[in-house]
This record gives structure tokens, sequence and C-alpha cells, in this order.
């Protein structure tokens, strides 16, 4: 039996959630084109015969403008510790700039940390969407800012569409090989170790962010409050009075939509109750996170 831990990191909006729910085979963290969508880390877990791969899905590293920003980053920055693998995303799309460098300078210090540093790879996301000019590109880019802190042979590079698989498979069969012999660290019908309450606010989350789109993305928060089968109570945190108008929309269109999005994932039967409350500045208000589990 082969297992690991593996580390999926990178700036905001690069395409970690979409690749780690393309490799594991079902869903396991929320997706959006917007920012700073994934808030906690995620895990997915891939079973294969005599194989388990962890993927620990992490908030994207960033420049923080808020408390909850620096928090995310602490997030992202310890998932780098005490894995087997280090997979750094780059977007095809983009020009590696400061802050893929900033995510590459972190990474590349627990590679070189310790007697048992884990491996690192490069993966350039979203070639879909690139030219060839670009991918070429984006992989030379990266590997002269892997070089210029760190004389890594054994570095490795993959282009790979995360959303529409291409190149995937080779990229987890790399994994797959690397990874050492080890015990199972979940049974083999655990795919994820989210808590079903948390999993729940954050499809919650994910279709508000859908339906609003860039009106409010980072002022929304959501977590359940009441769990008692088939009814759960969900709050939806916004800052201000002006953002509650657009949650709930015109006649609570919104948040019907929001509601009827989520019931067609849950189990046949359950009651979703929705409620939107103003925490003004709550992502710079520690006992707020806290409580809100940042």
């Amino acid at each position: 039996m082969r297992s690991g831990f593996v580390a999926v990191v990178g700036r905001p909006n690069v395409g970690k959630s979409t690749l780690v729910n393309q490799m594991v085979g079902t869903k396991v963290s929320i997706t959006s084109s917007r920012p700073n969508t994934t808030r906690h880390r995620i895990l997915g877990v891939l079973h294969r015969p005599d194989v388990q791969v962890v993927f620990v899905d992490t908030p994207g590293l960033h420049r923080p403008r808020s408390v909850l920003g620096a928090r995310l980053n602490e997030t992202a920055t310890s998932a780098l510790t005490d894995v087997d693998i280090i997979l750094v995303l780059v977007d095809a799309t983009a020009a590696v700039g400061p802050g893929d460098r900033t995510v590459l300078e972190r990474s590349l210090r627990e590679v070189q940390r310790g007697d048992d540093p884990p491996k690192l790879v490069v993966v350039v996301n979203k070639i879909d969407k690139a030219s060839g000019d670009q991918i070429l590109e984006r992989l030379l880019s990266a590997k002269a800012a892997v070089e210029a802190i760190f004389d890594a042979e054994s570095v490795e590079y993959f282009p790979v569409s995360a959303r529409s698989g291409q190149g995937v498979e080779a990229l987890t069969s790399y994994i797959v090989d690397a990874l050492e012999e080890g015990p199972p660290f979940f049974p083999d019908d655990v795919v994820t170790d989210t808590p079903e309450a948390l999993w729940v606010a954050e499809l919650v989350r994910e279709q508000l962010l859908a339906k609003t789109h860039d009106e409010l993305p980072h002022s929304i928060s959501c977590r359940v409050t009441e769990w008692d089968w088939p009814h759960i109570r969900c709050e939806i945190i916004v800052e201000r009075d002006s953002q509650k108008g657009i949650v709930i929309g015109k006649g609570g269109e919104v948040l019907k939509a929001v509601g009827i999005a989520v019931r067609a994932t849950l189990p046949e039967g359950a009651y979703l109750d929705l409620h939107v409350k103003v925490e003004k500045h709550w992502q710079d208000r520690d006992e707020m996170l806290n409580r809100l589990g940042y």
C-alpha cells in the first residue's frame, strides 16, 4: 500500500479546487470564478487499488487586506508542512508574476527543509484557454522562477486543464508513482473529511457567489446554526444593509433560487431555512472570525 498527502497551493483563482475535484473524481470543494472562493483547508481523498492520495485544497495566497485575508494565508501556508508532495499551480492565461513567485518561494522553503522534504511539482493550469506559445512561455517562466530561488533539477512540470481533464491523468499517475509505502488514512468510502454542516454552508456560499456575481463575494460568509434533520438553518453573513438586499433579491428571488439549487444537492426531504444577518466589518473582527471557523 502506498499513501501520502499532497498540498495544492497557488495564488487566488488559479483553479486549485477544480483540480482537486477532478483528481478525486467527485466534488469535495466549492468552485467559482471569484478569487478566494476556498476559505478552509479541504481534504479530498483519491482511492485506487493499493494507493490512497490525500489532497489538501487551500485558500489562495494573496496580499491580505483584512484579518480574514491574513488568516486565509496562514491556512494555506500551514498546509505546506508535513506533506509528501507540493503542487504549485500557475495560470496558463496570465504571466508568472510576483504572487506566483511568492508561492514558489514559500513552497521551496519546505523543499529545502529537513531530511525528508516534500517533492515539488509546478502545474500550469487552464491550458484549454491558452495558446501553445502561451503554455510554453508559462512553463519556461515558472522554471526560471524556480531556478532563481533554488537549483532544483528534481522539480517536475505538468501542463493541465483542471476543467476539461486534459493532462490530469498524467499528473495523477506521477503523484501515485512518487508516493512511498504507507498505511491508508481514511476508509475506502470516505472522499473528504469536511463536516456535513460546513459542506452545506459552503454550498450556500457557492450558489450566492454564482448568483450575485461581482457585487459582494468577499463580504459573504455562511454557517449552519441548527441541524435537526431534516431541518437545517443556515445563516448568511454580510457587512452592510445594502448587501442584505442584494442577497435576498427583489421579492426574495435570489434567496429562493439559492435554496432551490442547494436543496437539489441534498438528500430528499431536506428543509433548508436561509436567514441573512448583517455583521459590520466581520472580516476584521477576531471574535466573528473565530465564530465562523476561520
